[in-house]
């Protein structure tokens, strides 16, 4: 690129030499993949915090939890991670009554109920946390690739020129710096939201922990 060239980011852009351009495009859909998936964990995570506590209080209101299991199983989604768990293991628990089960057996079918109901829950909260992660990971190298990449191809112009300038240079450089800044784009709010997501779930996974265990206390004191 010539000294006189037009120094504007899309100019630098547009004049990148093919390879940072295709560096660049790729670390664009990175940056847009995680921010969708960025906003829709967040409402996801929301929306379970806030199912979770609605259920804990209607759980710990007392009621009976026939009538609360039949509430949760006819309508799932809008009770949440939580009441799914709970429904699992209840659904178990009268079925274990009702083939006459008793002692350890009438709480073995709950326990495991509530336990692959939980990893089912966990596994869809902690969906592509693994990309979020990944690409905070892997986007600051590949803009360092694309920005090598330019250097290298702003150095190599040099060679045709009788006089190198730093203005003859600059141009190059700077478009290649491009790439790195894009990289870090990409990677920092992939990086701040798996940390922060990845605490959220943390402690949702904590609660549905002690929930299980009470949950799985109060069957044992109705079955003595």
């Amino acid at each position: 690129m010539p000294a006189s060239s037009d120094m504007s980011l899309l100019s630098l852009l547009w004049h990148a030499s093919i390879p940072v351009q295709i560096v660049m495009l790729i670390l664009v859909v990175i940056s847009i993949i995680s921010w969708t998936y960025i906003f829709s964990k967040r409402a996801a995570l929301k929306r379970a915090a806030a199912q979770t506590r609605q259920f804990e209080n209607d759980f710990w209101a007392g009621g009976d939890l026939n009538m609360l299991q039949q509430s949760v199983a006819t309508r799932h989604d809008e009770h949440g991670a939580l009441a799914r768990i709970f429904d699992a293991g209840m659904t178990e628990f009268i079925k274990a009554r009702r083939n006459n089960l008793g002692g350890d057996a009438l709480l073995d079918g709950p326990r495991r109920a509530m336990s692959a109901a939980y990893q089912r829950e966990m596994d869809t909260l902690e969906s592509n946390l693994s990309f979020l992660a990944s690409a905070g990971s892997v986007s600051p190298y590949i803009g360092l690739l694309g920005t090598v990449w330019g250097i290298m191809h702003a150095f190599m112009g040099l060679s045709t020129m009788q006089q190198a300038t730093l203005a003859s240079v600059a141009p190059g450089i700077a478009e290649a710096l491009i790439a790195t800044a894009i990289g870090l784009f990409a990677a920092i709010p992939a990086v701040v939201a798996y940390n922060r997501y990845t605490t959220d779930i943390d402690r949702l996974s904590i609660r549905f922990d002690s929930f299980i265990d009470e949950f799985l206390n109060i069957l044992q004191r109705q079955v003595r």
